[in-house]
């Protein structure tokens, strides 16, 4: 099989890469010249652990090639995927389909048989159609169908998540695309991988669903966590007791500074506006989105309090990206925790492993720092703001010999406050009740 990947961000790049050890050939393409260019010469623009050996090896074999000519692209192809950006729109929150429309029109333009015309972004029920319409409106004569195939890929673990997915979700209203993608996705499926076929509008909702419902269990131990910091009790015990619950589970039960990245925060958004204007507002996401956005506000706020007096206090933030495994800045707790710190006149001193390039061009005023011991010289608090391995297992030692006051602020709970506090230091975790816990400002 010939399939077209149309976006070599995140998704696209991924995907193609993934379809391309399956066999398939896979031609991505993408209007910077620059990105392309960097992509055959070997160098991927993006940190995700394993694609760099995954995209050279199938690049080697022949099956993955790297283009800005969409008509070579496309020519000969079963299928094009659009994997573009769909970005919340300045202004209103929804999400920008203007990329996804302007690849249909140009997929349209240079198509020459029949082909299925794949969504992989992510985007609002109803694009589907409008997709179809942008396309028949611009070659009438021309022969293709329309699917919606949502990605469920978390950064970090993408190809994993690729190669051995919970379910794979294609929505169309023709029995040959849905053929045209069985035979894609044929090597999933003979791993007893579920393919569930829907209709266009199902598939492309079951993806806002899934994030948003995502996002509430975030949302929730994270407003569970402040609870049991008022009532005494442990957060990580209430979640592993409720998370031994079948019908809950434990995934997306640990508290945090809120959830970031490209996904939750657009998608929500997303939902939230679709869904005001089909008159079937969804209550519980739209506190979801107004609590995420307090929650990064409030941890600001409790650094500010075990500080004290920010104000000529050094404070050394390890870890700016959302999550760990990726260099994504994407709404990032960070974003919000260091220029708050800065804006109170402390000085920050800040380590990522992957992530200093993407904070640099976003945030003003920090110490970017080699290490992380470097981060912790002369610091009054050290504080966890993403859970990166390499800071599961510092030198306490060394760290606490570095440091101008010996003070942990662990907003992950990666540390046990007892083997913290053993080593002399003064210890403030995330809901765990009256061990010192943060009773608000």
């Amino acid at each position: 099989m010939r399939i077209a990947m149309i976006g070599t961000g995140y998704v696209g790049l991924v995907s193609g890469a993934c379809f391309s050890e399956f066999g398939v050939e896979v031609t991505c393409v993408d209007k910077l010249h620059d990105k392309i260019d960097r992509l055959n010469s070997g160098e991927i623009p993006i940190y995700e652990p394993g694609l760099d050996t995954l995209v050279a090896r199938n690049v080697e074999s022949g099956r993955l090639r790297f283009t800005t000519d969409l008509a070579t692209a496309v020519k000969g192809a079963d299928a094009v995927f659009i994997a573009v950006g769909t970005p919340s729109r300045r202004g209103d929150g929804h999400a920008d389909l203007s990329y996804v429309f302007d690849a249909a029109r140009e997929v349209a333009e240079v198509a020459e048989g029949y082909l299925v015309v794949v969504t992989k972004s992510t985007v609002p029920v109803g694009t589907g159609r409008q997709v179809a319409e942008v396309i028949s409106t611009t070659r009438p004569d021309l022969d293709f169908d329309v699917a919606s195939n949502p990605e469920f890929l978390r950064e970090g673990s993408a190809i994993e998540d690729f190669m051995r997915p919970d379910r794979v979700v294609v929505g169309s209203n023709s029995e040959r695309a849905f053929d045209v993608l069985d035979e894609l996705y044929r090597p999933l499926s003979l791993n007893r991988t579920p393919v569930m076929r829907t209709t266009l509008e199902t598939s492309e909702l079951i993806k806002y669903a899934t994030n948003s419902f995502l996002a509430t269990k975030i949302t929730f131990i994270n407003e569970i966590a402040d609870l049991c910091e008022r009532a005494g009790a442990n957060v990580q015990d209430v979640a592993r007791g409720i998370g031994l619950d079948g019908r809950i589970g434990p995934k997306f039960l640990h508290p945090g500074p809120g959830y970031g990245g490209s996904c939750f925060p657009k998608d929500t958004l997303a939902l939230v506006r679709t869904a005001q204007e089909l008159g079937a507002p969804v209550s519980i996401v739209e506190s979801v989105v107004a609590a995420n956005d307090q929650r990064k506000q409030d941890m600001a706020n409790r650094i500010a309090h075990h500080l004290g007096d920010p104000a000529g206090k050094t404070v050394a933030v390890l870890g700016l990206t959302f999550k760990p495994n990726t260099d994504d800045m994407r709404e990032s707790p960070s974003l919000v925790i260091v220029p708050e710190l800065l804006r109170r006149g402390a000085a920050v001193r800040a380590y990522d492993p992957e992530g200093m390039e993407e904070a640099a061009k976003l945030m003003d005023g920090m110490t970017l720092c080699e290490s992380t011991y470097e981060a912790l010289e002369g610091a009054d608090a050290m504080v966890l703001v993403t859970e990166w391995n390499e800071f599961r297992s510092l030198d306490l030692a060394r760290a606490k010999e570095v440091m101008g006051r010996p003070m942990v602020i662990d907003l992950r709970n990666i540390y046990s406050p007892s083997d913290i506090e053993a080593a002399g230091f003064e210890y403030h975790g995330i809901g765990l009740g009256h061990h010192k816990g943060y009773q608000g400002a």
